[in-house]
């Protein structure tokens, strides 16, 4: 596959529990090279740990950062109404002088729906709903009124203030690897998140399955006949694992325990699109195989492995 976008990096703000940590964590991000900056979208300390609230802390790191984009990886469609989301959305556009990257999901969790008191659908039905939840902002961005009407939204002649920065819309990408979000990332997407865990149980389940090699493959081949001559145009991304070892084998076995994936080998997990264990040099040689191979030019690390990452991002970034 001939890689179409130049490499970039993200970075998730899992770790952040402060103000002078936030700061620290985009301010580093920022001077490394990283391309954005991410917030995840829960209120429930399971899966990922306590996060802050995405909205509030981005608008905080766009105002003290100057070059480096912020994004929300991803905000759950089921907990803002579109026209809601349609106008912070644009407001942190603005806000940020056009630096904001709109990342965007169906939900999954089960458990935090429950807590909130929130019906948890069907994939179905929650995957429709993000699809009408697309076709509102892609509306409201505009500078005219806009009326939609679906199974599960209405709007009635609404003219959103304020506009974003980006024109027609900041960048969209939607998260998943289910037929279903596959199908609206061709139509709708500007970043496909590659999703490397299994969600379907409405928990996350560390599946090796969806991280082999071959599952990846036929995933990307689902898009790629359903976007057709779009596909080309689709960034593609995912959450990576980098390790950054002279014992490749050792910490592959690691990687394998930690997640108590029994039967998967050392040469599996080296395999993964989304691990990169091994040297600086090996991790440099490996994404730029992988982008040839499979087309991900878009990689988001964890805060914690942002130090060991600095190096990488320092000669691929925008390469």
């Amino acid at each position: 596959m001939t890689p179409t976008h130049p490499f970039r990096f993200g970075v998730f703000a899992e770790s952040v529990r402060s103000p002078s940590a936030l700061l620290e964590i985009a301010r580093r991000a920022e001077g490394e090279g990283f391309s954005t900056f991410l917030m995840r979208d829960h209120f429930i300390a399971e899966h990922f740990g306590d996060q802050m609230a995405p909205l509030a802390t981005l608008a905080t790191v766009a105002a003290v950062t100057k070059e480096l984009r912020i994004g929300s990886l991803v905000f759950c469609n089921d907990y803002r109404h579109p026209v809601m989301l349609a106008k912070e959305v644009a407001t942190l556009d603005v806000l940020s002088e056009g630096r904001f990257e709109l990342g965007l999901g169906a939900g999954f969790s089960r458990r935090e729906y429950e807590q909130a008191g929130l019906e948890f659908d069907g994939a179905r039905v929650r995957v429709q709903r993000l699809g009408e939840t697309v076709q509102i902002l892609k509306g409201l961005f505009l500078a005219e009124p806009f009326d939609f009407t679906g199974e599960h939204y209405r709007v009635r002649d609404l003219r959103s203030f304020p506009t974003p920065v980006q024109r027609p819309h900041p960048p969209i990408l939607v998260a998943g690897t289910s037929t279903r979000m596959l199908s609206l990332a061709a139509a709708e997407a500007d970043i496909l998140g590659f999703q490397t865990v299994a969600t379907a149980t409405g928990a996350v389940v560390q599946d090796p399955r969806f991280r082999m090699a071959e599952t990846v493959q036929q995933k990307l081949d689902q898009l790629k006949q359903a976007a057709g001559e779009r596909f080309g145009k689709i960034e593609l991304s995912m959450t990576a694992s980098l390790i950054v070892s002279d014992d490749r084998r050792g910490e592959a076995e690691r990687f394998a325990r930690a997640r108590a994936w029994a039967g998967v080998s050392a040469d599996e997990v080296l395999e993964m699109p989304s691990v990169f264990i091994g040297s600086v040099e090996t991790i440099i040689d490996e994404l730029r195989a992988r982008r040839e191979s499979y087309g991900f030019s878009y990689f988001v690390i964890h805060d914690r492995a942002l130090a060991a990452a600095a190096p990488v991002v320092a000669r691929l970034a925008g390469k």
